[in-house]
């Protein structure tokens, strides 16, 4: 246990590393939460969580339908950009783990988390935990990268120029798996929709800047690796060349992801 406290430690710097804020306004993933909130139909009145909210990316949409929400995170940097952002709209900000939620079970008619949850490092514990705060008949949403997509291509080209995971983290990618959360949520009565992100940059040059300069696995990536940093950045040149769909200067970078949508069972316990 100390050892997953001293991981979740550094995972708390590497997020508190960079500009999310800023990268997320610029690539425009912040409607990401936004068609979470709609397609869950939100609404006035109801208690809603947001689980790894980051920035807000769902708890700000989620509160300005009028219901009653909170936004767990980690990370105090995260969660003090997300209370900048979400001022004047009643949230309740909590600094908080996603595998130990200090609420009661049954306690919100919503739980979400959009590119959050995917990152606790047991993926059992915290979907246990998501259930368990969940009412009956309550409604999950959980947006997550796909392994397939170039996001996960992303990650990986990353990762590789990094030490591994220890053994008791999972996989973040593998909450992009219909099989994988089928396993997980335990008690939900699941579907499951991919779709796609525009990510969108003025150049490809100044989307490699942009994650070495304010995405903090990359930002920290780039100053452990010291003389191996331009390899990587070569690597992620190519990997944005590869997939550029834009017809002219511009990066636009197709970002598959998976929504799962979901109902706790009645008679879950």
């Amino acid at each position: 246990m100390e050892r997953l406290a001293q991981y979740k430690e550094s995972v708390r710097t590497t997020w508190a590393t960079g500009d999310y804020d800023a990268m997320m306004r610029v690539e425009g993933l912040y409607e990401v939460g936004q068609r979470l909130v709609d397609g869950l139909g939100v609404r006035s009145g109801e208690d809603v969580l947001d689980v790894a909210c980051g920035t807000g990316n769902a708890t700000i949409p989620a509160a300005r339908t009028g219901a009653r929400v909170t936004g767990l995170d980690l990370t105090p940097a995260m969660l003090a950009k997300a209370r900048e952002r979400g001022e004047g709209l009643g949230i309740d900000w909590v600094e908080g783990d996603a595998e130990e939620l200090p609420f009661p079970d049954d306690s919100f008619d919503v739980v979400l988390s959009s590119f959050g949850c995917m990152f606790a490092p047991r993926h059992e514990v915290v979907a246990g935990e998501m259930v368990r705060v969940l009412r009956p008949g309550g409604r999950l949403g959980v947006c997550a990268w796909t392994p397939e997509g170039t996001i996960g291509e992303f990650f990986r080209v990353v990762g590789g120029y990094l030490p591994p995971a220890p053994e008791y983290v999972d996989p973040p990618l593998a909450w992009g798996s219909e099989d994988t959360v089928r396993s997980l949520l335990d008690g939900i009565e699941l579907s499951f929709r991919r779709e796609t992100g525009m990510i969108r940059h003025p150049s490809i040059v100044e989307a490699v800047d942009c994650y070495a300069t304010q995405f903090g696995p990359v930002v920290l990536a780039r100053e452990a690796l010291g003389s191996r940093w331009p390899a990587l950045r070569d690597d992620l040149v190519e990997l944005f060349e590869r997939n550029n769909t834009s017809s002219g200067s511009g990066l636009v970078l197709p970002a598959e992801y998976l929504v799962i949508r979901g109902q706790r069972r009645a008679s879950s316990a």
